[in-house]
């Protein structure tokens, strides 16, 4: 395996998170430089790489292969076709893009350089969720019929722990919660069924004070398959979440359930009754003391790894996981505009078949 030379755009939670996972590959791949946000010239330091001024000083170094995008979701298309047209490989954080029509010229900038361009999708990394797609691709369940998805969050107010004020989850250039958390559903849904959305219905609310998007939205999708599912995320529980809410699916098949919960159990029930088949260590991601251990990032390094194995031409062993395509990431991004158009025009949307597994 080629060792890879990456650099970071965006200095916050996310970019601390992969300049770790960078770190814990050793000699598979070498973190040199980082730029943007306020945390940068610290997290340069504490990693003993170069701080640079600009994303497209960062790039047009000799000494990055690839860029890892960990910016605001609005300015993700501009330095990811920048990087690609440089000569780089590119993964971003989910959401891909904003917009269908971003995604599309990121893709096009891949395919035209010979670069591969992947989206943060680290769910399909943890313990259960793996376990599931596993079971599912193996017809433990039969058929997937229904799929019930929850990404339920409380309020943040005020600056976390990590140091953040929160307030770019209220920028209008960044659609709203949705596009934030809902990429990570679909991608789990499509992923284990093999099947893109053909058609959603939803209601999109702003529940919260004082801002303008949208906090929570309720959908309903249908899939090329038949599967039809329900997906629910909000930002603005009050006071704290449902136990066990925040990223739960119950899976109902023609032959038996999954319940997963992402950061608990999954647990299976057939003709043999319910039993739990897979556990996951505690995450810790909402908290700074935390969120840095191994529970958490185990995902983070074995989706590097994936990525890593992309760029070097290197097939996926059986059984193991890929790391997000740029088509995945766009069907999220497509699926999502759908969702706030079907809620602003009160009607259901058809998305144009065959073009998210691209």
């Amino acid at each position: 395996m080629k060792k890879i030379r990456f650099g970071i755009l965006g200095s916050g939670y996310m970019g601390r998170t992969h300049a770790e996972a960078i770190k814990q590959l050793g000699d598979r791949a070498a973190l040199t430089a980082i730029s943007g946000g306020r945390r940068a010239a610290g997290l340069a330091q504490q990693y003993g790489i170069a701080e640079e001024p600009t994303a497209e000083a960062l790039i047009r170094r000799a000494d990055v292969d690839a860029v890892i995008v960990t910016t605001p979701h609005h300015v993700h298309a501009d330095a990811t076709v920048y990087a690609l047209q440089q000569g780089k490989h590119a993964m971003v954080e989910k959401p891909l893009a904003t917009t269908v029509e971003d995604c599309d010229r990121m893709m096009a900038a891949a395919t035209a350089g010979k670069r591969v361009l992947a989206v943060g999708y680290q769910q399909r990394f943890r313990p259960n969720n793996l376990e599931a797609w596993r079971l599912i691709r193996a017809g433990a369940i039969g058929k997937v019929e229904t799929v019930q998805s929850n990404m339920a969050a409380q309020r943040v107010e005020g600056v976390s722990s990590f140091g953040s004020d929160w307030q770019w989850w209220n920028d209008p250039a960044s659609i709203g919660h949705l596009i934030n958390a809902l990429p990570h559903a679909i991608d789990q849904i499509r992923w284990w069924t093999g099947a893109d959305i053909t058609t959603v219905s939803a209601f999109c609310r702003t529940l919260l004070p004082d801002i303008k998007v949208e906090d929570t939205t309720m959908a309903l999708a249908g899939f090329s398959n038949g599967t039809i599912a329900t997906l629910y995320s909000s930002r603005a529980l009050p006071h704290a979440n449902f136990d066990t809410e925040s990223f739960r699916f119950r899976v109902v098949g023609s032959d038996g359930l999954i319940d997963l919960d992402s950061y608990e159990q999954l647990r299976l029930a057939d003709a043999k009754g319910w039993r739990v088949m897979s556990t996951q260590p505690k995450v810790g991601h909402l908290n700074a003391d935390t969120a840095f251990l191994e529970s958490r990032m185990q995902a983070y390094r074995d989706q590097m790894t994936s990525f890593i194995a992309a760029i070097n031409g290197e097939p996926t062993p059986a059984g193991a996981p890929q790391v997000g395509s740029a088509g995945d990431g766009r069907a999220a991004v497509a699926a999502c505009c759908a969702i706030v158009a079907s809620s602003q025009q009160r009607r259901w949307i058809d998305l144009p078949a065959g073009r998210g597994g691209q």
